[in-house]
């Protein structure tokens, strides 16, 4: 327990250290564009950790994304999905829990049990492999899940230690999934951002969700009044029920969404299709419709190590992002490097 606990307070050193080594590419979050974490500084450290949390801060993002889903005991915990076997030892810890398709759910341990359990690097379930293999080394799983309220403080204790505003991002995990278990996420995951102050148009959070249904009820049924945005995917991939994601990309369906949110989190590819012979980006009309609405534009994901086919290096995916298309932000595994890009191009 010492152990973990130097280990969790030097990781959060090492994100303030980098707080002061960046502190010439600082982003103000007023500024127009901004440089969201996506699943904290993932690109460095394993996701959602609170480790990667801290260097993402530390890094000058402008806000920390937050993926969440629900324990058996209804506590909000921090993982991308609602498996437990692609980032952690559970099939090592509890080999007798895995549901009859081989997978292990969240849902089905409660708090005290997923506190047991090491995060590491993404592996793939099937055959252990680590997903990007020159990342934080998958066998050294030193980290734990961490629930939405550790996160929030440690956001808020940095907001008050550093005097910075950074945002927070969370986004509501397969709602209707958590609702056939018998869980509400969605009001469970509010109730907490509002204990937290994240409850008005001006406080610095944005909460996301894939489902259009859910969206919808956040705004009208559970009267949340901070600010939404709708994630956008492909029909293929499997859109969750009353979700038709061809019709949010289009016209009447970018009119509809700016009724209810104050922003879209698109694919990438669905708001620029590549470079022109000139070298400058396509825009889709998925995107030029959200911003002919007003709505703001945060694609994911960007990554260095992942680059979109038509970009060669970080500096002409972000040229094509905020020079030539003008999108408001961008979801990236590392935020370090859009953070310096911004710095250097005041005019993106």
């Amino acid at each position: 327990m010492l152990v973990e606990k130097m280990v969790r307070s030097s990781l959060l050193a090492v994100g303030i250290l980098v707080a002061g080594m960046h502190a010439s590419f600082a982003q103000d979050v007023t500024q127009e564009k901004v440089v969201i974490a996506h699943r904290g500084a993932s690109g460095y450290l394993p996701e959602h950790t609170l480790a990667a949390k801290a260097l993402a801060y530390g890094m000058r993002a402008d806000y920390i994304e937050q993926d969440v889903v629900l324990s058996k005991d209804g506590i909000p915990v921090i993982l991308h999905d609602i498996h437990l076997d692609t980032t952690t030892d559970v099939a090592q810890k509890f080999p007798e829990r895995a549901r009859e398709d081989g997978r292990y759910y969240a849902i089905d341990f409660t708090l005290a049990e997923i506190k047991t359990l090491n995060v590491t690097e993404r592996f793939k379930a099937d055959t252990g492999k680590q997903v990007y293999a020159d990342r934080f080394p998958g066998e050294f799983g030193m980290f734990k899940v961490p629930t939405l309220e550790e996160e929030i403080k440690l956001v808020q204790g940095l907001n008050h230690s550093t005097g910075r505003d950074v945002g927070i991002y969370p986004e509501i995990k397969d709602p209707a999934f958590h609702r056939a278990e018998g869980q509400d996420i969605t009001k469970t995951v509010i109730s907490v951002l509002e204990k937290w102050g994240y409850n008005n148009p001006a406080s610095n959070a944005f909460v996301q969700c894939f489902d259009w249904a859910e969206t919808q009820r956040i705004r009208n049924e559970l009267n949340y009044q901070g600010k939404l945005v709708q994630l956008i995917g492909e029909n293929r991939w499997g859109a969750p029920d009353g979700t038709d994601y061809d019709y949010l990309k289009s016209s009447d369906g970018i009119l509809d969404m700016a009724k209810v949110v104050d922003g879209i989190g698109p694919w990438l590819p669905q708001v620029i299709e590549g470079l022109s012979e000139n070298g400058t980006a396509m825009m889709t009309p998925t995107l030029i419709a959200a911003q002919r609405a007003q709505l703001m534009v945060h694609p994911y994901t960007l990554r260095a190590d992942q680059l979109p086919e038509w970009a060669g290096d970080m500096d002409t995916a972000l040229k094509a992002i905020f020079d030539d298309a003008g999108i408001d932000g961008i979801f990236t595994d590392f935020p370090d490097q859009v953070v310096q890009y911004l710095a250097s191009n005041p005019g993106a």
